[in-house]
């Protein structure tokens, strides 16, 4: 029953696949229309909205490879411009032209984002060619029992009956990963390119260079306090005891043996501090003997129950390891300070090249990023590193966090594999069985020429040259959704391995 129910289920997905394809397909014929009609005939108007439903409509591919295939794809559009801001005389400026309302200068930033973004044109080959590349594929089973209906009801019921056993014996099977092939090739049509994701980077990297300067502009000015106002001050005092005893010493020596002995406890009062402070700045435990054993020193001075479990294969960068340890430091603080906990659980491990660290307590939970400092300062230091924070903490407890820094460690060679040899192969072949041996031969046989050169659909019996065209055709883009789909899959493979 749950083979049955889960055949069911991906073939109604394959169903609402290809239904979406026909829909992005005319789509992609009402924007194609509007390129037209915008520049051939200067009807600007229309070009606005037939983008904003293309983006609509490759939206719910985004949505539903996500949701069905389990492949989260990211947007790859660039922000939107931000409104114009007028001038000090109320004047709005566009290039050389001033204007007295913001509408002209909002319609052109707006036009120059939208045809200058490359996501836009990408979006319209994707509609345009989405019947192929993934209509196609994902309709295979209907399109077979289909054409079972037609033979049949043409008078040829045992090839019908034929059609339709095929397509019922195979679709268990070939349903499921034709959903999976939509949601691959969707990733790497609709996906953000190289370039978008190295400008993305670039801005995420300039606001994280803010956050980094403005952090460490902060602990500067910490360091600065803590030695004014606990060492400095303290040193300062113990010069002033022994001046004293100094001036002691004849007149009163049990007097001056008295100040000698408390300018000692303070000189040692002031070494505890200088090393705290020291120890705050970069741990030597954490320099010598690296990040594992940094946290398990932590670990056996913290107020809590710590069990720490280390899964690294080598050191990471000295930065980086500052970045994880104090973090791993404000969490473990937070959960005795402000969550009322007693034991918590410290796993540091490897994603792919990544460093991911999971920190877990057993306190009352409430922990919320938005409106504690301490976890904003974890984010602040983490951002310098491309690193993010996620906070799971309900109302009750427990309260986990995980951190994860990427490209922490070397990553290493990806060999060559089966699957990236057949996506290389199905490069040089899609194009040759979907428009010659496809395209090109439907439209000889629809305007019935004699000619048959090496077509093959064109050299088979009359009974079957449509059914060989309209599989060529099929073939074709299975062939280009599978070549997409080893892109992505060697893209992964490549994105997590490590040294």
């Amino acid at each position: 029953m749950a083979a049955v129910r889960s055949t069911l289920t991906a073939l109604a997905r394959s169903t609402a696949l290809a239904g979406l394809a026909l829909l992005g397909l005319a789509a992609g014929l009402v924007m194609l229309t509007a390129v037209l009609l915008t520049f051939l005939v200067g009807l600007v108007i229309v070009f606005p909205p037939a983008v904003r439903l293309a983006r609509a409509v490759t939206r719910w591919q985004r949505v539903l490879a996500a949701r069905w295939s389990g492949i989260t794809i990211d947007d790859p559009y660039r922000p939107a411009p931000l409104p114009p801001v007028p001038q000090a005389d109320g004047w709005y400026r566009d290039g050389r032209t001033l204007y007295r309302k913001p509408t002209i200068p909002a319609f052109n930033k707006r036009w120059n984002w939208m045809t200058k973004d490359p996501a836009t044109w990408r979006d319209l080959a994707f509609l345009v060619s989405a019947p192929v590349a993934g209509g196609f594929v994902v309709a295979a089973p209907l399109l077979a029992v289909a054409y079972g209906v037609a033979w049949a009801a043409g008078g040829d019921a045992a090839t019908g009956v034929v059609w339709i056993l095929l397509a019922v014996i195979a679709t268990p099977w070939y349903a499921p990963w034709a959903v999976r092939l939509h949601g691959q090739v969707a990733a790497a049509l609709l996906g953000p390119t190289e370039k978008a994701r190295l400008a993305q980077r670039v801005t995420s990297l300039d606001a994280a260079r803010t956050e980094a300067v403005d952090s460490q502009a902060a602990e500067l000015r910490r360091i600065e306090r803590d030695l004014h106002d606990g060492a400095q001050a303290r040193l300062v005092a113990i010069g002033m005891t022994i001046g004293a005893a100094e001036q002691l010493l004849e007149s009163d020596p049990q007097a001056a043996r008295a100040l000698l002995g408390k300018a000692r406890e303070a000189s040692a009062t002031a070494l505890q501090e200088i090393r705290r402070l020291v120890r705050g700045i970069h741990p030597p435990v954490l320099a010598e003997r690296g990040l594992g054993d940094a946290v398990r020193a932590l670990a056996l001075d913290s107020p809590l129950r710590v069990h720490v479990t280390v899964d690294l294969p080598e050191r990471a960068s000295a930065p980086l390891e500052s970045a994880a340890y104090f973090a791993v430091s404000e969490l473990l603080a937070n959960a005795a300070r402000h969550g009322d906990a007693t034991e918590a659980w410290v796993d540091l491990s490897t994603q792919g090249p990544a460093l991911r660290v999971t920190v877990t307590d057993d306190g009352h939970g409430g922990a919320d990023p938005e409106r504690g400092t301490g976890l904003r300062g974890i984010e602040r230091r983490l951002g310098a590193f491309e690193g993010v924070l996620a906070v799971n903490s309900p109302v009750g407890g427990p309260t986990t966090a995980v951190i994860e820094l990427p490209r922490a460690f070397r990553q290493r060679p990806v060999p060559t594999t089966p699957w990236r040899l057949l996506g290389r192969l199905c490069w040089v072949l899609w194009p040759i069985a979907l428009f010659p041996q496809g395209l090109v031969a439907m439209v000889f046989k629809l305007v019935g020429s004699p000619v048959k050169s090496w077509f093959l659909a064109l050299h088979v019996p009359e009974p079957f040259q449509w059914p060989v065209i309209v599989g060529m055709i099929a073939l074709g883009g299975g062939l280009l959704a599978v070549a997409l789909a080893s892109t992505v899959r060697t893209r992964e493979t490549e994105n997590g391995a490590c040294a």
